[in-house]
Parts: structure tokens; C-alpha cells; sequence
């Protein structure tokens, strides 16, 4: 019973991380008149303060001395902070400026952008049916780069932004709350310094926009952190195959809101190179399930064989003096 409760806990964290990800293209027009870089810097600064507490409640602190002294790991923390700074970047003047189903897209992609470096940068080995899926999506790119008249460089840039966060994520190898506290701290003086010299110019909207804008522009830290806690708290409880399934929450609400609420134009063409990336997406899905079932089964045939091999009866019916009766029928 604890075993099912802790699941379905675990789905409900889940489906709350990328439901906030997928409604997050509500909140970013509403720190209007500030752009997008004055939102990320604000984003960088506020999510150190939120996570710092976070951390000092938690008393998780003893990462910080370990991760001082491995300057792999740090280097690879700067390239983390600098991609995830890109793509939030992008994604904000994206919302912003009218492009919600373009960035939606982005997202719907980047699974296949992953599994294609790690092809090319981990020389990973695909399965036919992945390798289907990648020239799926690669057909689909061209489609929308037709309809579009040029590449849907936001799309893309966003897919590969992530799928290089992704990456270095894996390299780091620490948790959720930490990693993004290491990240911000890379993030926080740069952040920082642009705030301080926006608002020495007479252009930072934090105070002239009123005590109102300046404490939504504070909650970024708050709509960066609750999430990611939530994921985290998904990851542990749920196998990775559901969250493999959930992953595609965000793009889906994403898209839905810039058809429905922002009322973004979707030609012809743009629905074929969306029905393109969908049909990939559903190959990858049904290899991924159907190759999890069979490692779960492999690994339930491994196990009830080791558990024959070790017990008495299995021993004595392995061995030649067990095995005069093996004949009769």
C-alpha cells in the first residue's frame, strides 16, 4: 500500500512540475513593460535567493566543499548555467513576442535532439526504430522550414540549448535543487551587475513599475524553484519511463495555450511539420515502453533463475545424482 501511495505521490509531483512548465507562458507577459534579458537576469538572481533557503531549511550543504575542488565538475556547472541561461532567455522573448507555439515546438523536439547527440558527441548505438524517429523529425524540420520560409531557428536553438543542458546535467551528476543552486551562483553576479547598471541607466522597470511588478519579477525565483522541487520529488518515486511520458505535459499545454489563448496562426504546412514531430515522438514512445518490458522481463527471468540456482531443491535437481528421473515423463 505504501508502495502504490508513494506512486501515485510521485505522479501527482510530476504532472504538477510539467503542468506549472507547460502554464508557465501565462505568467511571462505579465512582468511586461520589462524584456526578456531584464527577466532572466531578475530569473538568475531571485532563484539563488529561493534556493539558498531552500538548501539552509534542508541543511544540504555539505556538496559545496566537495564541489569547490573538482574543477571538472565546476567547468561543467559553467556550461550548464550558460546553455540554461540562453534557453531561458529565448524562451521568455519567445512567450513574449508571440512565438508560444514555435517554443512549444522546441521542447516537443529536444527529445529527438538528445538521443541525436548522443549518436554523434557518446556514440550511442540507436535501435530501427529510433533511428526512424530521428529521420521523422529531421523531415519535419524540413517541412517547417518551408512553411516558415526560413529554419525555425527558435525551435531549434531551444531543442539544442536544452538537450546541451541535458548533457552536461548527466556529467555533473547532482540533485535537482543543488545543481540549480550552483548554477545561479555562476549566474548571480553576471545577473547581477546587469541589474545594478539597468537600473544606474534609468531603464530597470523593478522599481518604476510599481511595488506590484517588482514582486512578480521577485517570483521568478519562486516559478523557477517550485517546479524543479516538484520534479525532483517526481524522480524518485515514479520510474523514468513515466516520466519519459509526462516530459510531454509541457509542450502539449504550451502549444494549446498559444492556439487557443494567444490565437498564433497555424498554417497548413505548420500542422503538417507538428503531425511529423508528433508521429516521431510516438515511435520513440513505443520503443521506449516496449524495450523497458523486455528488460523487465529479462530481469524477472534472470532473478527466478539465480533464486533456482541457490536453493536446495535447484542444486540437487542440477546435479547428476538429482537427474535419473529426468526421462520419465
Amino acid at each position: 500500500m505504501k508502495g502504490k501511495n508513494e506512486q501515485r505521490a510521485g505522479l501527482l509531483y510530476g504532472i504538477g512540475a510539467y503542468g506549472m512548465w507547460g502554464l508557465v507562458p501565462l505568467f511571462w507577459p505579465l512582468l511586461e513593460p520589462s524584456g526578456a534579458v531584464e527577466i532572466l537576469a531578475h530569473r538568475m538572481v531571485w532563484s539563488l535567493g529561493v534556493v539558498g533557503i531552500a538548501l539552509l531549511f534542508l541543511r544540504r550543504w555539505a556538496w559545496v566543499g566537495e564541489l569547490l575542488h573538482q574543477p571538472r565538475r565546476l567547468g561543467l556547472i559553467a556550461v550548464a548555467a550558460t546553455v540554461i541561461s540562453v534557453n531561458w532567455g529565448l524562451y521568455i522573448w519567445a512567450v513574449n513576442d508571440g512565438h508560444v507555439v514555435e517554443a512549444s515546438l522546441g521542447y516537443f523536439i529536444n527529445p529527438l535532439v538528445t538521443i541525436a547527440m548522443g549518436v554523434v558527441l557518446l556514440g550511442e548505438r540507436l535501435r530501427p526504430v529510433q533511428w526512424a524517429a530521428v529521420a521523422t523529425g529531421f523531415a519535419a524540420v524540413l517541412v517547417l522550414a518551408i512553411g516558415y520560409g526560413q529554419p525555425p531557428w527558435i525551435s531549434l536553438v531551444l531543442a539544442f540549448s536544452f538537450a546541451t543542458y541535458g548533457l552536461a546535467k548527466k556529467k555533473v551528476d547532482m540533485g535537482g535543487l543543488e545543481s540549480l543552486a550552483a548554477e545561479t551562483a555562476v549566474l548571480f553576479l553576471p545577473a547581477l551587475g546587469f541589474l545594478l547598471w539597468l537600473g544606474a541607466s534609468g531603464d530597470a522597470t523593478f522599481l518604476s513599475g510599481g511595488a506590484g511588478h517588482g514582486a512578480l519579477l521577485a517570483a521568478t525565483g519562486l516559478v523557477t524553484a517550485i517546479p524543479l522541487v516538484c520534479f525532483g520529488a517526481a524522480a524518485i518515486r515514479v520510474p523514468l519511463s513515466v516520466l519519459g511520458l509526462l516530459q510531454y505535459l509541457a509542450p502539449v499545454f504550451q502549444f494549446t495555450l498559444g492556439i487557443l489563448y494567444f490565437h498564433e496562426e497555424m498554417p497548413p504546412e505548420r500542422w503538417a511539420g507538428f503531425g511529423l514531430v508528433w508521429v516521431a515522438l510516438v515511435m520513440l514512445t513505443w520503443d521506449a515502453l516496449r524495450t523497458a518490458r523486455r528488460t523487465r522481463a529479462e530481469a524477472l527471468r534472470l532473478a527466478v533463475r539465480a533464486a533456482e540456482a541457490a536453493s536446495p531443491t535447484g542444486a540437487t535437481a542440477a546435479s547428476p545424482a538429482g537427474s535419473d528421473t529426468s526421462g520419465i515423463k
